[in-house]
């Protein structure tokens, strides 16, 4: 019990700190979602949600930020597998190779968009690539195909963190049982499913998790490039907070950083359902 009380004394004026920072913040924010924002800041309960979702371009930014982390999550997750997978079997080369792959991570966002600018301009060497193969130019920058290069540059930039947490699990699984499995001649595919990831499964989901939320935000890179106003299809809910937040209109904010908040939430609860349900059938 002496321990107990010790380690709590020591611990206090971090949580208090924490406390002040963020749940501070957290209770304030839910209070300015039930006010008005007039000059008598009145109470109006859950008028502003339902307001906010009556507006078309909430909506717009929920369902662009929804489809953009369906399509970057599964996608970064699956690449970094099969990428942690080939760098396991490469042995002359493997300690560059886990270090090259995290240098895109490492890389200045700012640097990272002067380049994807330069690739896929109208006159960038991609639109060139296409022409001398008979096809049109693209507008990659200020269409409904930008959703391509922001996907692109969001595997590259984030593909190297997911793949350094998949090799560290790979590593833990022992040889012998591939030996084993190469014996009896099976294929690479169902020693993935039957041996490789059931053992991993606690990395995997801590992949997935990584890999939605740096999916959630893919604003940063989107407003690089194109600004607060960027093309319909990657109108992301961030746009819309953010240009809210540009007009003080701290209440509707507030909602939608809320009513986002309570998706992922409900999200990452499936998530973690689905994943305990995984582990508990291969335990029992």
């Amino acid at each position: 019990m002496f321990k107990t009380k010790r380690v709590i004394f020591f611990l206090f004026p971090g949580l208090a700190l924490l406390l002040l920072f963020y749940a501070g913040p957290l209770l304030g924010g839910i209070r300015y979602s039930l006010l008005d924002g007039t000059f008598e800041n009145r109470f109006v309960g859950l008028d502003n949600y339902r307001r906010l979702w009556g507006n078309p371009m909430f909506l717009q930014g929920l369902r662009n930020t929804l489809e953009l982390s369906l399509i970057g999550a599964p996608l970064l997750w699956l690449l970094s597998f099969l990428m942690a997978s080939a760098l396991s079997g490469i042995h002359p080369f493997g300690t560059f190779a886990r270090s090259a792959v995290l240098l895109p991570y490492l890389a200045p966002a700012s640097a990272m968009v002067l380049i994807w600018q330069v690739l896929f301009d109208y006159g960038g060497p991609l639109n060139r690539l296409l022409a001398a193969l008979g096809a049109e130019r693209i507008e990659w920058l200020s269409s409904g195909a930008m959703r391509a290069p922001i996907l692109v540059m969001f595997l590259w930039k984030n593909l190297g963190l997911c793949v350094l947490v998949f090799m560290a699990a790979l590593r833990s699984v022992s040889p012998s049982l591939y030996e084993s499995a190469e014996l009896d001649g099976i294929t690479w595919l169902r020693k993935t499913f039957s041996i490789t990831l059931p053992l991993i499964l606690p990395s995997a989901y801590l992949v997935f998790i990584l890999s939605w939320i740096n999916a959630f935000k893919i604003f940063r890179e989107v407003y690089f490039i194109s600004g607060a106003y960027p093309a319909e299809s990657v109108y992301t809910l961030q746009h819309y907070m953010n240009n809210l937040y540009s007009g003080l209109n701290y209440q509707m904010v507030t909602s939608a950083a809320y009513s986002f908040a309570a998706i992922a939430l409900a999200l990452f609860g499936v998530l973690f359902f689905l994943q305990q349900r995984a582990a508990n059938e291969l335990n029992g």
